[in-house]
């Protein structure tokens, strides 16, 4: 049939399975938002009150549900107000496709109004960028960004249409994406050798990155864990990859690691590192980091191998399917004494901090603690960026993927809120909790406004000291506590702001808040924003300094 470049690209994301598109519209996207008007009944749009919330929330729609998020921006600001949450993805290998409009072809590299090149832009924070300049590659165009975000190593792709190009006709033909039936060629040679290692091995550990939940690898890990009768870690990614309620999971690794975890990583003589890059805010000290054992290394991209860490095996491959592979080789094994050693560390070594200021007072290990009370854990939490982001891993057991989302590898604040708005739209039976710092929350309360014009039952809990948080406990440590621009001392009132966008507002100021003030919080049928004020000097712990091994963590501060 023939059709219009807008209306191919709205038929070629029902092609897609989308139903849910966030964005904002523009002049170059005036087409696009005309089919988009259209087509309401089956895709609905989520206007976001800024493009760069629009990119955050694609994003969390993408890890909430396991599918590809959209985003639409017009040219020129709008397409560059996107590049941060594009940039976010990327770093997390989270699949979102972003549809940019641009200035009529005739206009391009002529510096028009509101024009910039940002297929070039994106190109070092996309897994591919296109722009169409012919009506007839539209449509394949669309299906192969689709193709790409999903398949291999996750992340995300950006197509650029010309405003003219969405305005002309050619023929579209419906086509069912095609299934991805490639089988992982992982070396079976290689493969039965590690099989030996791990069985060989008395002190096994398994590390696991967010690998693991972008492959829908959790059962398997489980039986893994299992069958090797090995203590189990997960990166800040892969929080819910594995459940933390089985008494084999020992906490975090790295620099917010327990200090469980940094026992084992030192002192284990197999570390199976599966779905991980090894991060710096995970080894830490690189020249240190498990260095007495074998290390195999399971991962999709084979860049990985030995960037970071240099290991003893490489198996490529997707993480499901390698570890069923490999499951298959493996008997049961047994190792008390090993597991024993963690599971008295746990214990005398809690995820948990000493409270640093007088009995009575607000604590995030209080408030995250009563959301899991509440909530059965059985929620999404969405973090932005700084010490709440670690207060919100560290304490709340995670049961199950797709169940904490934060930006990892970017470190964007500012990102919590828009994918929140993201995952409560993906997951609309559970409740969506997005935990902020006063400092993050200064970067998106706009998009309050979006969740009050779509009454989106998000849950805005800011942990609110009036500080920077992370920032100033790294200038307490290293910088002499000179607090340099980190007392912020905002005079918002949080409270009356939430209202003046419509937003339910209520404040936690004492310990006899919290619960009756999540509790309505739950219970509320729109959105809620919550002030929790909390004291200023708390610390997240345990701590690695910086370039210290990760074996010597800070347990106190000062």
């Amino acid at each position: 049939m023939l059709l219009k470049g807008a209306d191919i690209i709205m038929e070629c994301l029902l092609e897609q399975g989308v139903n849910t598109v966030f964005g904002y519209p523009g002049g170059a996207v005036l087409n696009i938002y005309d089919a988009l008007y259209c087509y309401s009944d089956k895709i609905q749009h989520i206007r976001t009150a800024h493009e760069q919330g629009a990119a955050h929330a694609a994003d969390g729609y993408a890890r909430a549900t396991g599918k590809v998020g959209v985003c639409i921006a017009t040219s020129g600001p709008g397409a560059t107000n996107l590049v941060t949450g594009i940039a976010t993805a990327f770093m997390d290998s989270i699949p979102v496709v972003a549809i940019t409009g641009n200035v009529n072809r005739d206009l391009l590299g002529k510096q028009s109004f509101q024009e910039v090149d940002i297929k070039e832009i994106v190109a070092p924070v996309t897994k591919k960028s296109y722009i169409v300049t012919d009506i007839e590659d539209l449509a394949p165009t669309i299906r192969e960004a689709f193709r790409i975000a999903q398949s291999g190593r996750k992340g995300p792709v950006l197509i650029d249409v010309p405003k003219d190009i969405t305005a002309i006709s050619c023929e579209y033909t419906y086509e069912k994406p095609k299934e991805d039936v490639s089988e992982d060629q992982v070396n079976e040679d290689e493969l039965k050798k590690v099989a030996v290692k791990l069985m060989e091995a008395k002190r096994p550990m398994i590390y696991c990155g967010g690998g693991v939940i972008a492959s829908d690898a959790y059962d398997e890990i489980r039986e893994l864990a299992e069958i090797l009768d090995a203590p189990v870690s997960c990166s800040l990614m892969c929080m819910g990859g594995y459940n933390q309620y089985d008494p084999r999971y020992i906490g975090m690794t790295g620099m917010h690691g327990t200090k469980t975890s940094s026992y084992a990583v030192s002192n284990c003589d197999l570390l199976l590192a599966i779905g991980t890059r090894f991060s710096d805010r995970v080894t830490c000290d690189t020249a240190t980091f498990a260095t007495d054992c074998t290390i195999v290394q399971i991962d999709i991209d084979t860049k990985e191998q030995d960037k970071n860490i240099r290991v003893s095996h490489f198996l490529n491959g997707t993480v499901k399917g390698v570890c069923q592979k490999l499951l298959s080789y493996l008997t049961k094994q047994s190792h008390p004494e090993w597991m024993s050693i963690m599971y008295k560390m746990m214990e005398e070594y809690p995820v948990s901090q000493k409270i640093e200021h007088e009995s009575g007072m607000v604590t995030p290990q209080a408030i995250m603690g009563e959301i899991q009370r509440q909530t059965d854990c059985d929620c999404i939490i969405t973090t932005e960026v700084g010490q709440h982001q670690m207060w919100a891993a560290q304490f709340f057991r995670y049961r199950y993927p797709r169940q904490f989302l934060t930006s990892g590898g970017l470190g964007t604040m500012g990102y919590g809120l828009g994918a929140a708005i993201g995952a409560q739209m993906g997951c609309p039976d559970k409740p969506v909790i997005n935990i902020a710092g006063d400092g993050s929350f200064h970067m998106n309360c706009n998009e309050l406004s979006t969740m009050a014009h779509y009454n989106i039952p998000v849950i805005e809990i800011v942990f609110n000291n009036q500080v920077l948080g992370m920032v100033r406990q790294w200038q307490k440590l290293f910088y002499g506590r000179r607090f340099s621009h980190t007392d912020i001392q905002q005079t918002t009132n949080i409270e009356k702001l939430g209202e003046a966008f419509g937003v339910k507002a209520m404040t936690i100021a004492q310990v006899s808040d919290i619960v009756p003030v999540l509790k309505e919080a739950l219970a509320h049928k729109g959105p809620t924003l919550i002030n929790c004020l909390i004291n200023k000097d708390l610390n997240v712990l345990p701590m690695v300094k910086a370039g210290a091994p990760v074996s010597d963590p800070m347990l106190t501060i000062e």
